[in-house]
């Protein structure tokens, strides 16, 4: 595609209030509104993933985009009422594969997949409506009014974990808005503004970081995080807790508790590890997993952690901090089984991981296990 020549008329009834604005504001008497664009993209010269058409309303932003894309730009779905949004996403999709993209676009609250779409939060739906996007237009996706509908910092965020997946599947994307501040968090590798017929390609860059602070927590703050847990709502009376919070405001963004791991080798295991809705898909939760991990370890600790989610394995996997003690499967720890863990165990794969990375400065760790206001930037 380079230069396109667009033209968009539209008939003008003379009704009485239309005459009566002509006159008021002396406007020429024609049978037609028309309205054209000369439209440079360059697009075929270099290989791209994700792109951007940005500018003030109405200077035609979406016109150009279903002009151009007639066929791709598709966000308006039809959900089901009385079903999940898993339900929505096409029969040939194993759900594995639902449950991977779901969580690489940031929503991975598999509690809320059981919903339909009109109970969800709308960040909630913006992430599901990006991932059935990705999944029903693989060749390429045009979202219009693109993050219009929720606030900016899940705009920001959902920018993030959507360019990560676009760029890991080898997809195209073209996000049409007026909000430009999700270009550094989306990095498109080009951006179009109509108003000034300006386009322009970019070089990837690393997007805006998102400092935390660590602190060692009071259990009663799980009560914030526990309805997003994908497995449990509850949290053993033992557990040791921390949470990340935002340099900026101090708001808490992700928790995660660790308690004693009852084996011949000892140590400590990863028991519950849950980030925000909105915070979600930029890695935020690995973050504070690794940290704790590299905390127990300092301390003389074999970190350990069981997962049965399948976005969480296969980030382990390739993780360089984590090695695979036990693949999934339905095994059973032998040690101390009890009924609950017995029944709970048999009916999921889990798979087991230690934690193989550097360990914290041992003088940090021992000063956030002793005083619960101490912080530790991540």
């Amino acid at each position: 595609m380079q230069s396109t020549h667009l033209v968009v008329e539209s008939a003008i009834r003379p009704t009485p209030r239309v005459q009566q604005v002509r006159g008021m504001f002396d406007l020429p008497v024609e049978a037609t509104s028309r309205v054209e664009w000369n439209v440079h993209l360059p697009l075929d010269e270099r290989p791209w993933h994700l792109g951007l058409i940005t500018g003030p309303s109405g200077c035609g932003k979406s016109t150009i985009a279903r002009q151009l894309w007639p066929n791709a730009v598709g966000h308006r779905f039809d959900w089901p009422a009385d079903a999940s949004v898993l339900d929505a996403f096409p029969a040939t999709l194993g759900i594995k594969e639902v449950a991977v993209l779901l969580s690489s676009v940031g929503f991975s609250s598999p509690p809320a997949w059981l919903r339909p779409f009109h109970v969800l939060s709308t960040g909630q739906q913006f992430r599901v409506t990006l991932a059935r996007l990705l999944t029903e237009f693989p060749s390429l996706a045009v979202m219009d009014e693109y993050t219009s509908v929720v606030d900016r910092t899940v705009a920001q965020i959902g920018s993030a974990a959507l360019a990560r997946t676009v760029r890991k599947r080898g997809q195209r994307f073209v996000a049409v808005t007026c909000h430009e501040d999700v270009i550094d968090w989306l990095q498109p590798d080009w951006i179009y503004c109509p108003a000034n017929s300006l386009f322009q390609w970019r070089c990837l860059q690393r997007r805006p970081s998102i400092a935390l602070l660590v602190r060692r927590v009071p259990r009663a703050l799980w009560r914030l995080f526990a309805p997003h847990h994908y497995l449990s709502h509850s949290l053993s009376p033992s557990a040791a807790c921390f949470a990340a919070f935002l340099e900026r405001d101090q708001r808490p963004v992700a928790f995660s508790a660790w308690i004693s791991h009852f084996t011949q080798h000892g140590g400590k295991r990863e028991h519950r590890t849950v980030t925000l809705p909105d915070f979600q898909g930029v890695g935020i939760g690995s973050a504070l997993s690794n940290f704790c991990a590299s905390l127990w370890k300092s301390l003389g600790h074999r970190a350990c952690s069981t997962t049965t989610h399948p976005a969480i394995i296969a980030g382990r996997l390739i993780s360089p901090r984590w090695r695979m003690v036990r693949p999934p499967s339905l095994a059973v720890g032998r040690a101390f089984p009890t009924r609950s863990s017995i029944k709970h165990a048999s009916a999921r794969l889990t798979a087991g991981f230690e934690y193989s990375g550097p360990p914290l400065d041992r003088a940090v760790a021992e000063r956030l296990l002793g005083n619960r206001k101490a912080d530790h930037v991540l």
